[in-house]
């Protein structure tokens, strides 16, 4: 697996956990484009507030596409919106695209104890998630290489299954 591997998906599935165990397991580096951006420029939920989603939208896709240069091979997951930057769509090309699926229902626990989700902060939090995933999910399944649903498994068995799979599709490709 030369390339780095990219996780997307909604905001709540889990891209952090399964992405530390699956760097863990391939032996590479982890990083998190929402936390190098709280690294930077404070917390996102201030930054939304203070600067509003544009600016944000805008700091997400430089850090992004200055994550995606890196030539060492690592294992990145980034916020749910992240995707919805054009360049960030093209740079994505170049890398292994992993989108991590799941049901409202799946993450509802998640949903409803956040508090540091800007856009979740509404009366309903699942039914915004919902509608965010439907305004995103045609963009999540053209961008991805991979697609997986996570319910009933643990983040060390969708590593397991990601590697699998990817090593099977590398294979495939050494073989034509």
């Amino acid at each position: 697996m030369p390339n780095s591997i990219v996780l997307i998906g909604p905001m709540a599935v889990g891209k952090t956990t399964l992405g530390l165990e699956l760097a863990r397991q391939l032996g590479r580096d982890f990083i998190d484009s929402d936390q190098q951006i709280e690294n930077q420029h404070g917390k996102i939920a201030e930054i939304f507030a203070s600067r509003g989603e544009a600016w944000f939208r805008q700091v997400e896709a430089r850090c992004v596409a200055q994550l995606l240069a890196q030539s060492k091979p690592f294992v990145l997951s980034l916020g749910g919106g992240a995707v919805l930057d054009t360049g960030t769509q093209q740079l994505l090309s170049a890398h292994t695209v992993v989108y991590l699926s799941a049901s409202s229902d799946h993450v509802r626990a998640r949903l409803l104890r956040s508090t540091n989700r800007p856009l979740l902060q509404s009366e309903d939090p699942v039914a915004r998630w919902e509608k965010l995933l439907k305004d995103r999910a045609c963009v999540y399944q053209r961008l991805a290489d991979l697609t997986l649903e996570i319910e009933d498994h643990k983040a060390s068995e969708l590593a397991r299954l990601i590697i699998d799979q990817l090593s099977r599709t590398v294979q495939g490709e050494s073989n034509e």
